[in-house]
């Protein structure tokens, strides 16, 4: 394996036959020791935490194959925490797309005058750059096409599967009686054909989830979510 990335919460490794390995690490998004899933540091380490979110990504992907929704997931090793992936090629220097389905974090931040802490969302999707140096500014339709980083038609395609895997996530979540606060995607384009695709993963450190009013950790979550 040759390395090719030393990520916040992952490592990049590439194999022999083309594809990409996944190495999940215990480090979580947030600040002062504190998670979120929207900061651009590793905020602290949890054991475990690579583990459980390789656990709950290996759900959500399989449920994504069956449901014929495209992604880069090949299979997952969980005692190894790794994941075996199709190469991607991401947009520009690569985005994140959120979908938010109560007004909390950077949205509430932004549009505090304008919506309630906790006030629905039906959906919202945003895309925002990676870019940690300008704290992951968001970016819109216009910008992305006249920038060269996503045609109109890619973009619609794009909102779309988010809108999609959002809800699949969303509708798995309360089966467990657990509401999707709002969840972080990345999207690449895979194969030969270029198809947009869910690429990097699906985990509690990319979403916030709640049960009863009480927000559920990452590693509490993969439980809740995987016990029979």
């Amino acid at each position: 394996m040759k390395s090719i990335y030393i990520g916040k919460t992952k490592d990049v490794y590439a194999l022999e036959d083309g594809n990409y390995l996944l190495k999940f690490k215990d480090d979580v998004t947030g600040e002062n020791g504190v998670f979120d899933p929207g900061a651009n540091t590793v905020g602290l380490t949890l054991e475990g935490a690579g583990r459980a979110g390789l656990s709950l990504t290996k759900h959500f992907f399989e449920i994504l194959k069956e449901k014929e929704i495209p992604t880069h997931y090949i299979d997952a090793n969980i005692e190894e925490a790794t994941m075996t992936v199709k190469p991607a090629t991401v947009f520009g220097k690569g985005l994140e797309v959120i979908c938010r389905y109560k007004a909390v974090g950077s949205f509430l931040r932004r549009y505090g005058m304008y919506a309630e802490e906790g006030q629905p969302l039906d959906a919202f999707v945003e895309v925002t750059l990676k870019d940690d140096e300008r704290q992951d500014p968001p970016i819109s339709e216009d910008a992305l096409d006249m920038l060269g980083i996503l045609t109109k038609a890619e973009y619609t395609v794009l909102k779309d599967l988010t809108e999609q895997i959002g809800n699949v996530v969303k509708d798995e979540l309360a089966k467990k009686d657990i509401e999707l606060y709002d969840i972080k995607f990345e999207f690449g384009r895979v194969g030969e054909d270029k198809q947009i695709a869910l690429i990097d993963e699906i985990s509690g450190g990319n979403m916030r989830a709640y049960k009863n009013g009480n927000y559920i950790e990452p590693l509490k979550l993969e439980k809740l979510m995987l016990e029979v």
